[in-house]
């Protein structure tokens, strides 16, 4: 062996791909408590990871020498993990449009049945003559209005008698 040893580096992708299938993975999951509305997020961040890990991992194939084998298996396990995460978020998030599409169609469906059926008419919703007897001067809000006087001033100085002289 010679005096100089050949320096393999790190797969280009081999801490970054791995932290966003890890994200993607918890915030995805995670998301099912918001009935999958944010899934599209960690869907995103998934895929990312997973267009990076391929690309590193094409480096590799093309040239492996100047790369370390554990390099290649951080990022084949990154590989792993962001797949796994893209499948989950993307059932998560079609699941989530379902449930709108659902609730949107039972929604239209229930207004418009109810407005066909002559159950749904905006005037009939708030009966204004139960107030016409009321008597609005005897209303316990009514302020009264005192008269005030406005005072001349005496001047103490007598400015004005010391102008005009």
């Amino acid at each position: 062996m010679g005096l100089f040893k050949m320096y393999k580096s790190k797969l280009p992708a081999e801490p970054t791909a791995l932290v966003l299938g890890i994200i993607g993975l918890v915030i995805g999951i995670a998301s099912c408590c918001c009935y999958g509305i944010t899934a599209i997020v960690p869907l995103g961040l998934s895929i990312a990871g997973l267009v990076m890990a391929n690309k590193s991992l094409n480096a590799y194939k093309e040239n492996p020498e100047a790369y370390e084998r554990a390099s290649y298996t951080n990022v084949s396990t990154a590989k792993v993990i962001n797949l796994i995460a893209v499948i989950i978020n993307s059932l998560i998030f079609l699941f989530a449009i379902l449930i709108l599409i659902l609730y949107g169609s039972l929604f239209s469906t229930a207004m418009l049945e109810s407005m066909r059926n002559g159950e749904f008419n905006s005037n009939d919703d708030y009966n204004y003559e139960e107030y016409d007897d009321y008597e609005w001067e005897n209303d316990s809000t009514k302020i009264e209005v005192e008269e005030y006087s406005i005072e001349k001033e005496i001047d103490s100085i007598n400015i004005d008698s010391i102008i005009n002289e």
